[in-house]
């Protein structure tokens, strides 16, 4: 049974491609008895996927949608390598390296690990990056604990309760406790609040650069601090993880002297989604460790397979190259200074739609995309409709724009969420804050301009 059950069809009506008489019908839950001609084929997949909403006017993900021709036939001529057989695609794996060094020394990873000799690896998302982190994280908690003679049976992890669902899954999956940190108005985790969950079983602490729900970033220097005190007072002694799934291909560009990553001694390891504002159409994820002594060797495997032994860190053991070599490509293609011309328009693009926003006078902003460019709004109270009515509205225009309550802490807070990426343009923004407003003064009871129906 397929775990997804929206719109569930208990039948196994046929299905009939259109244009094309000479086709036979197509069951819907089971594999068709004879060969389709292929051009039929993908015509008739194509047409199944005219339901889909449209990828440019997605506000709701984060994942990137557009991407340079050339670096989509890059993609297309790796699609048969896989990234895990370091033999048979030697330079695939060391582009792969080159990589994670790059990334390394983005995020001031102290020598050796900055130089050439990197602790990382690419993963299948963000996602997977975290679950690797929290894994070296709970085993090098348990070695600690068993040298000292300790018992080591009840980790947990210390988090906001605005974290992206894949640490619940973690803790759940690698049977920590999760500690989720009531927001109590702030809309992400506060060092003294990270401090004061803490405890002798505590794995570590995960911040958020780039919360999913306002764009925010966690104080990850003064949660670190707070954590340092706690570690001289105490003598517990909790290392913290950067979730910096969007914010790590962000604050290195546009927030150069922000202390967040490796320059905190505290911060022993970082995840980064590449598929988000790392550039790459999903499918790429990176996680780094600070140094050798925080990827605990138990975890590393060498591994005797298609004739040759290699070392590998991943919950995936077959998956295409194609995404490491793209992410290659948009390091190679834009630099430093292409990055930060990229971000900083989006950026500016979610400043602007902000203020549009603002303008309509109905709005609360919890944020205007100075951090992610990304921004979150609430219906100021009394009005006649929600939020979730607005993104229905914005609907029939085309747009998806999640409606959603905060977190714990804040769940009576109902909000509306932008996310800019590479590819939404200052046109395309302001086709949005048209539309807005003409879907909330539908709501309001006025008219939308051109709402009449005409021949």
């Amino acid at each position: 049974m397929a775990l997804h059950r929206h719109h569930e069809r208990r039948d196994d009506r046929l299905l009939a491609p259109a244009f094309d008489a000479g086709a036979g019908s197509i069951p819907r839950h089971r594999i068709p008895g004879g060969v389709q001609d292929a051009d039929a084929a993908a015509r008739f997949v194509r047409d199944e996927l005219m339901m889909d909403g449209n990828a440019r006017q997605n506000l709701a993900t984060f994942v990137t949608t557009w991407m340079e021709p050339q670096a989509a036939a890059l993609i297309q001529d790796s699609l048969d390598k896989n990234i895990i057989d370091k033999d048979e695609y030697p330079q695939s794996a060391e582009i792969e390296r080159r990589c994670v060094n790059i990334l390394a020394n983005l995020w001031h990873a102290p020598e050796p690990a900055g130089g050439a000799n990197a602790i990382g690896c690419s993963t299948t998302g963000s996602s997977e990056a975290a679950m690797l982190a929290g894994m070296a994280l709970k085993w090098r908690w348990r070695q600690r604990r068993e040298a000292a003679g300790q018992d080591a049976a009840k980790p947990n992890l210390v988090m906001g309760a605005n974290v992206q669902v894949c640490w619940e899954k973690f803790c759940r999956y690698w049977e920590v406790e999760p500690r989720m940190v009531r927001l109590d108005g702030a809309t992400h985790l506060t060092a003294d609040a990270a401090a004061a969950a803490c405890d002798e079983n505590t794995i570590g602490v995960v911040t958020v650069l780039g919360s999913t729900f306002d764009g925010s970033y966690e104080p990850v220097a003064g949660i670190a601090a707070a954590l340092d005190a706690l570690a001289a007072r105490t003598g517990i002694d909790v290392p913290v993880h950067v979730d910096a799934a969007s914010g790590g291909f962000i604050a290195p560009f546009l927030d150069p002297d922000l202390p967040w990553d490796f320059r905190l001694e505290r911060v022993r390891s970082i995840n980064a989604s590449g598929h988000k504002y790392g550039l790459v159409y999903p499918g790429i994820g990176w996680v780094l460790w600070r140094g050798e002594t925080d990827l605990p060797r138990e975890l590393v495997f060498s591994v005797d397979y298609l004739g040759g032994a290699m070392p590998t860190f991943a919950l995936n053991f077959s998956r295409p190259a194609a995404q490491v070599i793209a992410q290659y490509y948009t390091l190679v293609r834009y630099g430093y200074d292409g990055y930060r011309s990229i971000q900083q328009r989006s950026r500016d693009i979610a400043g602007t739609i902000a203020a549009g926003v603002a303008e309509l006078g109905m709005f609360r902003l919890l944020s205007r995309g100075e951090e992610l460019p990304v921004l979150a709004f609430a219906l100021e109270d009394g009005g006649a409709f929600t939020v979730y009515d607005v993104s229905h509205e914005l609907r029939s225009h085309g747009w998806i724009v999640p409606a959603y309550p905060m977190p714990e802490g804040m769940e009576d807070v109902h909000v509306l969420r932008v996310v800019v990426r590479n590819g939404f343009t200052y046109d395309l923004a302001a086709m949005f804050l048209a539309d807005l407003a003409a879907s909330v003064g539908r709501l309001a009871g006025g008219s939308e301009p051109g709402s009449s129906f005409h021949h």
